[in-house]
């Protein structure tokens, strides 16, 4: 578990639980075991991605990937144990009023499950996106895929800060939003990036012949959408009431990033 959780990687998630926290006046600190278990899930999620019956690559974070490390079996018990500990650690560590943290948690297995990671990763393995019988687009695919997780990252702390639903509006639809805009890049990346860049095989969707933002609207297609996302994002953070610098931060280094 630990070789994977400690490879390194940008910690996006984590940092936009902490972000929003600070947006809405609540410390940090105070919610850091949620942004840790927000990063635990997500490494879960890396480990089974890249195991031989999903994307079957062979590096992750710029070192071999957990089975080809020490096999498929503990790359597997790996990720199930991540997810478990994730869970425990906010059950345990995150400190407020049991409602909060309740639908704190509720918010983490929402993202983690069929209406999110799982649910997008299984329309990817089955093709749902590309099937002409019943087409189904990029955004609902990885909203759930890559999205919702992302989503939850903010979504934790507005509900650990008791946030009204009406005040949540604005910050939600800039995570919504800020989930296009990391796979979009993504995309991009995966044609644009090298190996050492980002940490991973280069072309690793094309070889799997997966339908992406780039290989549907093309490579200046993708770059513009990823520009009309990012504005929207921070449009989106126009209408939030609180301090919301670190999050257009995140925005930009979202947009621009390189690997």
């Amino acid at each position: 578990m630990l070789y994977s959780l400690l490879a390194g990687g940008k910690r996006v998630r984590p940092v936009l639980t902490l972000a929003t926290a600070r947006a809405i006046g609540l410390d940090p600190e105070r919610v850091v075991p949620a942004a840790a278990a927000v990063e635990l899930v997500h490494t879960y999620s890396l480990i089974h991605d890249d195991l031989p019956a999903m994307d079957d690559d062979d590096t992750r974070r710029g070192r071999p990937t957990l089975h080809r490390a020490r096999g498929e079996d503990v790359a597997i018990l790996a990720g199930d144990g991540l997810f478990a500990e994730a869970i425990r650690l906010l059950c345990e560590r995150q400190h407020g009023e049991p409602e909060r943290v309740l639908a704190a948690l509720a918010e983490l297995s929402g993202a983690t499950g069929v209406d999110g990671m799982v649910g997008g990763q299984y329309l990817d393995v089955i093709g749902a996106a590309s099937r002409p019988e019943a087409p189904l687009e990029l955004r609902e695919l990885h909203a759930r895929k890559t999205g919702r997780l992302i989503s939850a990252s903010v979504a934790i702390p507005l509900h650990l800060g008791g946030v009204s639903e009406v005040d949540r509006i604005p910050y939600e639809r800039f995570a919504d939003e800020l989930g296009v805009l990391f796979q979009i890049v993504d995309d991009i990346l995966d044609v644009t990036g090298s190996d050492r860049e980002l940490g991973k095989p280069q072309g690793s969707d094309e070889r799997h012949g997966k339908l992406t933002y780039v290989s549907r609207f093309g490579l200046e297609g993708a770059r513009e959408l990823a520009a009309r996302s990012h504005a929207q994002a921070l449009a989106a953070l126009d209408g939030a009431d609180g301090r919301t610098e670190d999050l257009r931060l995140i925005a930009d280094f979202i947009h621009t990033r390189q690997r």
